[in-house]
């Protein structure tokens, strides 16, 4: 079944701190129908060095293994329990809450017992590559993941997974998953042909679709590819597909409200509802992505890892979480983008019909021969169950066009006998058609 991961930087969500996620804020993270709150930047890193990247720096050049950021806390002192503390009021509101697990290096000034080279990886010059090689390390993983367990963690999200050995990685997953059952594990994947050796010799539970539906979207959003590699694509994963992590944005990739996507000419709504909606990959959010974030604070449209910063969006999404009003912007307060993406949202989430969250998905595009069906920039597909269907139309153009879609013989069921519908394919945007018996 489909998954929502919500992405955020605890260091920019309201003040900066652990108390600033309340009740209040995971009652809004509901509303988005978020399962898990991945927080990126908990575990120690390196900061006020030479070296570092940035004022506080990359949470991923880690320093100590059992420790929180101080500057994430009220009381310094108290960091770690105001952590548990988190991590309580969201189990209590029935979000999960996941962190980052970094196998491949820690940073220059980490002082723990994880065996360690002396050089790093590509430009990452804030850290030490870890030494897979060494016999101990997969014992010190372990015990670093149970750690975080015992706290209450429900999950890890696996950076650059590809850069240690699938095999001692497997080891990891399988040993602290042993001890505690109900773990899930998130990989950052990039190279399509290693997603199967990932989920089977590392067990991992959901990798990235970076190379896959990422890659293919935004090349079709910028003209740069033909729809109709959305199907190879799904037809390549086959079985996996249920394993895929769809996402349009996260701290490696440009805001979709950035210039950089489109050229700046849409908001890609049929991009999102194809990766929200299409079979069973689950789906990820980035904080402030719901109210079209636009990286206007940086030159790369991208909300930077290494700074303290105030984006539009997530303080828009941290002050409605805390008020329940919209900061006012050009002197208007609106909520136009936050409804949209919860209309998206919620479509994998009403209980009277779960067709999008876990019903059969079916890709209708070979069936489609209406003279302006345009192959290249429309993706035509329908979910169903045993008490309905729905028809779901993505127009990834810059233009309205009204369709005639054909469907299969198995759908008639559901259409009362209806071989085709008539549907508005709206510029950049999805539409959709219900039936139910």
């Amino acid at each position: 079944m489909k998954q929502i991961i919500y992405q955020a930087l605890p260091r920019l969500w309201g003040k900066g701190h652990f108390s600033d996620w309340t009740g209040k804020a995971f009652s809004y993270l509901k509303t988005l129908g978020v399962d898990y709150l991945w927080l990126t930047g908990v575990p120690r890193h390196e900061s006020g060095t030479p070296f570092t990247k940035g004022c506080p720096g990359s949470p991923y050049a880690i320093i100590d293994w059992y420790d929180v950021n101080p500057y994430l806390a009220d009381n310094e002192d108290k960091r770690m329990h105001e952590f548990e503390l988190l991590i309580k009021r969201a189990h209590l509101a029935g979000i999960k809450i996941m962190i980052d697990y970094i196998p491949n290096h820690v940073g220059r000034s980490y002082a723990g017992d994880l065996p360690c080279f002396d050089h790093c990886d590509g430009d990452w010059t804030d850290t030490r590559k870890v030494n897979w090689n060494d016999p101990s390390t997969v014992d010190k993983m372990v015990d670093i993941l149970c750690f975080w367990a015992n706290k209450g963690i429900d999950g890890f999200r696996c950076d650059m997974v590809e850069l240690v050995s699938a095999e001692a990685l497997g080891e990891v997953v399988r040993r602290t998953r042993s001890a505690f059952p109900g773990l899930v594990f998130v990989a950052e994947t990039y190279i399509k042909e290693n997603y199967r050796r990932y989920l089977s010799t590392s067990s991992i539970d959901i990798l990235y679709d970076k190379s896959g539906s990422y890659d293919i979207l935004r090349a079709i959003s910028n003209g740069n590819c033909s729809a109709t590699a959305l199907t190879s694509n799904w037809q390549w994963q086959a079985e996996i597909q249920g394993a895929m992590l769809n996402f349009l944005e996260n701290h490696d990739e440009q805001r979709l409200a950035s210039r950089f996507w489109n050229n700046g000419r849409r908001y890609p709504w049929a991009e999102l509802a194809f990766s929200v909606l299409f079979n069973e990959a689950s789906f990820m959010l980035y904080y402030g992505q719901e109210w079209m974030d636009d990286a206007a604070e940086t030159d790369n449209g991208r909300t930077s890892i290494y700074d303290f910063t105030s984006p539009s969006g997530v303080r828009r999404a941290a002050h409605f979480a805390r008020t329940g009003k919209a900061i006012k912007l050009n002197d208007a307060a609106d909520t136009d983008s936050l409804d949209c993406y919860r209309r998206y949202l919620e479509l994998m989430q009403t209980a009277a019909s779960p067709l999008m969250r876990q019903g059969s998905n079916w890709d209708l595009c070979y069936l489609q021969n209406d003279c302006k069906w345009n192959r290249d920039n429309m993706f035509a597909f329908a979910r169903y169950d045993g008490h309905g269907a729905a028809v779901v139309i993505c127009n990834f153009s810059d233009s309205d066009t009204e369709l005639s879609v054909r469907l299969p013989e198995e759908l008639l069921k559901y259409t009362g006998g209806m071989r085709s519908i008539n549907m508005e394919a709206r510029a950049g945007d999805y539409s959709i058609i219900y039936f139910f018996v």
